[in-house]
């Protein structure tokens, strides 16, 4: 960055002049360094894909009926205990 004119500090201009440019190498930086990780990702396959996807489903759908079923229970208990 250029100094102002009296040696010191840069000027507020010339810092916002060389913001634009410097911004500008770190994004690009940014993207070649994502470029270059991506291409190190070991993609799962698409039978993999499925097959884990099924897994999440269904053990989802199971937690899910297995809370219901504990709120079910334990709001019977309840009613039941106060009275109502």
């Amino acid at each position: 960055m250029e100094k102002g004119e009296d040696g010191g500090k840069p000027s507020l201009l010339a810092e916002g002049i060389a913001w634009g440019p410097q911004k500008l190498r770190q994004v690009r930086t940014f993207f070649a360094e994502v470029k270059s990780e991506l291409k190190k990702v070991t993609w799962p396959s698409w039978p993999e894909v499925r097959a884990t996807t099924i897994v999440v489903i269904a053990t989802t759908m199971f937690f899910g009926f297995y809370l219901f079923g504990i709120d079910l229970l334990l709001s019977q208990l309840f009613r039941r205990v106060l009275g109502q």
